[in-house]
């Protein structure tokens, strides 16, 4: 897993650029698809967890 940080945010940004912007204050999820949102912020959670992995291995 790569450790360098500005590769970690560039893949968390890939992860979480396809999420739907939504109005924190309208809480709208109309048509937002919750499963495919979770799926994302999952792979962003798995990615943030290895390359902690990798560092407290290093």
């Amino acid at each position: 897993m790569n450790t360098d940080p500005e590769q970690i945010r560039a893949d968390i940004d890939a992860a979480l650029a396809e999420l739907p912007s939504v109005d924190p204050d309208g809480a709208d999820l109309t048509g937002v698809d919750i499963d495919a949102m979770g799926r994302r912020l999952e792979e962003a959670h798995q990615i943030l967890v290895h390359a902690l992995e990798s560092v407290e291995k290093g």
